[in-house]
């Protein structure tokens, strides 16, 4: 608009002029009002009726666990009493043998002999939801993992937390078919992963609540670098809750179960589904530096005796 002039004066009277002839009348069509980009918003990705029925399965196990008084919440009492000589004697069981066997690329149902193991550097929770995973789930997971990270934190001494993005020690929640697709992001998550392994974690049997798996260097065997929590989004709570505690402090370096270890989450009868105070003392001993990595049971006995004689007072 009256642009053609070219000195500075020439374009400060246009401008005046154009703004006094827009008071009179309108010389060009206003431009019609930006309207925001329509969002789309995709649909929640529901669960299968696979998966729906797997639910079924797992609110009726826990129905019947409760039913019988398993699944206990009150980490033990006057009913479950242990001494040091129990204490020591499980934490040799649970603490350096190990509950599966690695051999042939996969793990097979074998007791063996092992030797302590932990980790040494930070730990970095990382919580990996499936698609179908609901809100509500996903949630009460976060809430429970970062309560439970602070506990572990405080019992090892070791700095444990749950991390807003990616971790050296994963805990994925997903629902039989989001399992069963988890082998590249499994891969990919652990550099060097056996095809085979990775198809025994993705193949989890119904009878299997959960899983985790502890990851070392060749050079450094004893000393943990990763991990990967496997835990059934098909659950209900308190069963779900039980997966969290077992399979979290199991991927820290208590990897054996032993059926006299009472009152205890590492045991299969399922008669507590939560960490209790005779693991917190467990832990306690596996991340005192005076037990030394690699050590095999025969070694690592008379280190713990003198460990869980202090944290229980001399108590025989």
């Amino acid at each position: 608009m009256q642009r053609k002039w070219g000195s500075k004066f020439g374009l400060l009277l246009a401008g005046a002029f154009a703004l006094s002839a827009c008071e009179e009348a309108v010389t060009s069509p206003r431009p019609e009002p930006r309207l925001p980009e329509p969002q789309v918003v995709e649909a929640p990705v529901q669960p299968s009726e696979r998966s729906i029925e797997l639910a079924a399965y797992y609110e009726t196990v826990q129905r019947q666990l409760v039913s019988q008084g398993l699944l206990r919440k009150d980490g033990g009492g006057p009913d479950t009493p242990f001494s040091k000589r129990m204490l020591v004697q499980n934490f040799v069981q649970i603490g350096v043998f190990n509950e599966f066997t690695f051999s042939g690329g996969t793990y097979e149902d074998r007791r063996s002999e092992g030797r302590v193991q932990r980790w040494e550097k930070p730990v970095r929770l990382a919580m990996d939801f499936g698609p179908a995973v609901s809100d509500d789930i996903r949630t009460t997971s976060r809430r429970t993992v970062a309560g439970y990270a602070s506990r572990l934190a405080r019992v090892t001494g070791l700095d444990i937390s749950l991390g807003k993005t990616r971790g050296n020690f994963t805990v994925a929640v997903l629902t039989v078919d989001e399992l069963e697709a988890y082998g590249p992001t499994l891969m990919r998550l652990v550099p060097g992963l056996s095809q085979s392994l990775a198809t025994q974690i993705t193949e989890m049997p119904r009878p299997t609540y959960c899983a985790v798996y502890a990851f070392s260097d060749a050079d450094n065997p004893d000393s943990f670098h990763s991990a990967v929590a496997i835990i059934r989004a098909e659950h209900p709570p308190l069963l779900r809750d039980s997966c969290f505690h077992e399979e979290i402090a199991q991927g820290l370096g208590l990897s054996n179960d032993s059926p006299a270890a009472r009152p205890s989450i590492f045991n299969d009868d399922d008669e507590f589904a939560l960490l209790t105070r005779h693991d917190e003392l467990l832990l306690e001993i596996l991340y005192d530096e005076r037990l030394p990595l690699g050590a095999n049971p025969k070694e690592a006995r008379p280190v713990v005796e003198v460990i869980a004689s202090e944290l229980l007072g001399g108590d025989s």
